[in-house]
């Protein structure tokens, strides 16, 4: 590298599956420049969010710091004290810190630690993307005014010129920041993105590369018959249910061009910061991830919070800097949000504090020991009886509904899609002791009720995403 410590840029998405990517082997969704990290870094298939809803997985993303070691199990528009935060950790490194695009932290504005943060956040005050389109797009402009509604399953094409997207501004306005940044420090920048979460409102062209597609059928599995409610009259914002063909190929078409186009504009920034931005890319650390996926129609269900691989599975790809000397390719270790922060710190040499819980993914890469095992929960959102705990390895996962004390079990490894539960087979009995064994011991060591060390223990009460 041509400086000492490499600059860093971490580049996320809401809502974005991990199995939406080429190299993860989807049949049709295209993310040619992701695809391409592998060959100068690393990719983990077996990637998954702690908390599978925004604010509680970017807690644990900017402090690296785990479900309940966070102070949040769900979601939670309350304000955070962190100790430490990567910016705040990096910025005391000397990095200039900058926050771009989608936030949805809370209060909107607070800096946790960057010294600039420029947000798209859908509230009048909030939102610096709003301002610039009625600017630019005339006063009566609106992102949603083409009535794709955020967190609904119908879906469209963009209504106004591409560039007035904000998957666009939220790169072009990363790139001034990267231009108008301290030369005489690294930088540390998170570019923001919300798509692919909904509005599924992709520009037509990307629109058009999937709304004729034949595409792959969605998972049904043998355990979801109650999640089979009819439509017409499903409630837009519904998280089950079962959508008319042509309303799931229309949602899942706009999702699948929302990913796309965010690629494209990944590819766009990362040829500037090579050619326009001075030979930036070279020193820079990229790592791509999201907070959480995107149910789709899986198993009639839809949105998020829940344990499936279609919401807790994410997508984590790392490009190293040149200089950097690691292995490249393909890595099974299961990962988590948590790992982002001291993979960060490890890349620029700076002590991890001790409040993190996560660990480098650049030790994941160089072979060093790793976790075993895997935990994700989320409180009650839509329904009591969703709230859920889960454990994976990435060969199987574990879940456990403590309002009602129903158990899965999933054999990822022949079984990617969760078709079929193991749990009550007579032949998986032993599989599903070990994993419930884990789950209690794990959770009697929180003291939060969930388990008194022998068992676990339900929950007939709604509980608070709120660590008390």
């Amino acid at each position: 590298m041509a400086q000492d410590r490499p600059n860093v840029l971490l580049f996320t998405t809401d809502q974005h599956r991990g199995d939406h990517l080429g190299i993860a082997g989807h049949p049709v969704v295209r993310t040619p420049y992701l695809d391409s990290f592998v060959q100068r870094g690393a990719y983990f298939p077996n990637a998954y969010t702690e908390i599978s809803s925004t604010t509680g997985a970017r807690r644990v993303l900017l402090g690296g710091q785990g479900n309940y070691a966070c102070g949040l199990v769900g979601y939670s528009s309350t304000e955070w004290f962190p100790e430490h935060t990567i910016a705040s950790v990096l910025a005391g490194a000397g990095y200039h810190c900058i926050n771009v695009g989608w936030r949805n932290l809370h209060p909107r504005r607070k800096l946790y630690g960057f010294h600039t943060v420029i947000p798209h956040d859908l509230h009048e005050g909030e939102d610096d993307y709003m301002e610039w389109l009625r600017r630019e797009a005339g006063p009566w402009a609106q992102e949603r005014a083409h009535g794709a509604g955020c967190n609904d399953w119908p879906a469209r094409p963009w209504h106004l010129d591409e560039r007035y997207h904000p998957t666009v501004w939220t790169n072009e306005v990363t790139m001034e920041q990267i231009t108008k940044r301290d030369p005489t420090r690294p930088f540390f920048v998170w570019s923001s993105h919300l798509r692919p979460h909904s509005p599924y409102d992709p520009p037509r062209d990307f629109w058009d590369m999937y709304i004729r597609q034949e595409l792959p059928p969605v998972p049904v599995g043998d355990w979801c018959a109650k999640f089979d409610a009819p439509n017409p009259g499903l409630d837009t914002r519904a998280w089950f249910g079962r959508l008319q063909p042509d309303e799931l190929q229309r949602m899942r078409a706009g999702y699948m061009g929302n990913v796309t186009h965010i690629d494209y504009q990944l590819g766009r920034l990362l040829e500037w910061l090579q050619r326009d931005g001075g030979g930036l890319l070279k020193d820079t650390l990229v790592i791509f991830t999201s907070d959480h996926g995107d149910l789709q129609g899986d198993h009639h269900l839809l949105r998020k919070c829940m344990p499936y691989e279609g919401s807790a599975r994410i997508p984590m790809l790392i490009r190293y800097p040149d200089g950097m000397d690691l292995p490249t390719g393909v890595f099974d270790r299961v990962v988590g949000l948590q790992d982002v922060m001291p993979t960060i710190l490890q890349a620029c040499g700076i002590e991890v504090p001790e409040t993190v819980t996560g660990d480098s993914m650049l030790n994941a890469v160089r072979g060093e020991p790793w976790r075993q095992f895997f935990h994700g929960e989320h409180s009650p959102c839509y329904s009591l009886e969703q709230g859920n705990h889960y454990l994976t390895d990435g060969s199987e996962k574990y879940i456990w509904f403590p309002a009602t004390g129903e158990e899965q079990l999933f054999d990822l490894t022949n079984d990617r899609q969760e078709l079929h539960n193991l749990a009550g087979k007579p032949e998986h009995a032993e599989r599903l002791s070990f994993w419930r064994g884990r789950l209690v011991d794990l959770l009697a060591r929180r003291g939060d009720g969930f388990s008194d060390g022998k068992k676990l223990v339900p929950r007939t009460e709604w509980w608070k995403p709120e660590v008390e």
